[in-house]
């Protein structure tokens, strides 16, 4: 049986002044903090030294001196889909390809998915690699937005994570739909972000969740395999979104 989320992810509810949980950065017992610094190697070989929350930063800031690859392709059995992870959100990106080399995602699956929203994935019960128990410091930028196929990292709720700083692990993909002018003004009220003429109108076309601006941290994008994510948020869910019949994931580095 999965586990239960231990804080939400929550999803705006569209025409309302309301929250509706989602889903959180962590599934019940997944380790979250780490252990002991190291020389910045790739660690390819099917180990992962844990971190601490005391080693987490100074260690994903060599390991992302030395590693900077920027491409990643998710595959599952619906497909493959490949991700760019932005350079100037330098710590989240030293985490997922330090943990892609390693291999730890390798043991994950997409665990929860909402139509229409996001898929999130990077844990799973049967997972045997860890990682320690730490968070990475948010890494806000006001150029990436939660517009439809953005790539962002899951957190702990605010009573416990004030900082918002992201889970160590889980991440998520945003499959959200076209929002409305006045929808869009409000959120742009509420968080005192201006978005561009771009921005604004990829929302209004394309889609993505904006509710989640200044509270998630976005770190890449989907660059090939769209379909696939919308194959994968179609999957039958039980009553809490978890996927009927498992979605395992492999993640690689790919070459540029």
């Amino acid at each position: 049986m999965k586990k239960l989320f231990l804080s939400p992810l929550s999803r705006p509810m569209l025409f309302a002044a309301c929250l509706l949980p989602l889903f959180s950065c962590n599934k019940g017992s997944s380790n979250e903090t780490d252990g002991e610094q190291t020389e910045a190697v790739a660690e390819d070989e099917q180990t992962l030294e844990p971190l601490t929350t005391e080693t987490a930063v100074a260690k994903l800031e060599a390991y992302g001196q030395n590693n900077q690859d920027s491409l990643a392709v998710i595959s599952t059995r619906h497909g493959d889909i490949k991700v760019r992870l932005y350079k100037d959100t330098p710590l989240h990106r030293a985490n997922f390809v330090r943990l892609t080399k390693a291999g730890f995602y390798n043991e994950g699956e997409f665990y929860r998915v909402v139509e229409g929203f996001a898929i999130q994935g990077g844990d799973s019960d049967e997972r045997q690699m860890s990682q320690g128990a730490y968070k990475i410091p948010q890494e806000f930028n006001p150029k990436y937005i939660h517009k439809r196929g953005a790539l962002a990292m899951a957190r702990y709720g605010d009573d416990r994570n004030p900082d918002k700083e992201s889970s160590s692990h889980n991440f998520y993909i945003v499959t959200g739909k076209p929002v409305s002018k006045d929808e869009l003004l409000a959120f742009e009220q509420k968080h005192g972000i201006d978005y561009t003429p771009e921005q604004e109108k990829t929302y209004l076309s394309v889609g993505g969740e904006p509710g989640l601006d200044t509270e998630y941290t976005v770190f890449g994008e989907v660059v090939e395999g769209m379909d696939v994510v919308e194959k994968i948020e179609k999957e039958p869910v039980d009553a809490s979104d978890w996927p009927r019949q498992v979605v395992p994931h492999t993640i690689k580095i790919v070459n540029e």
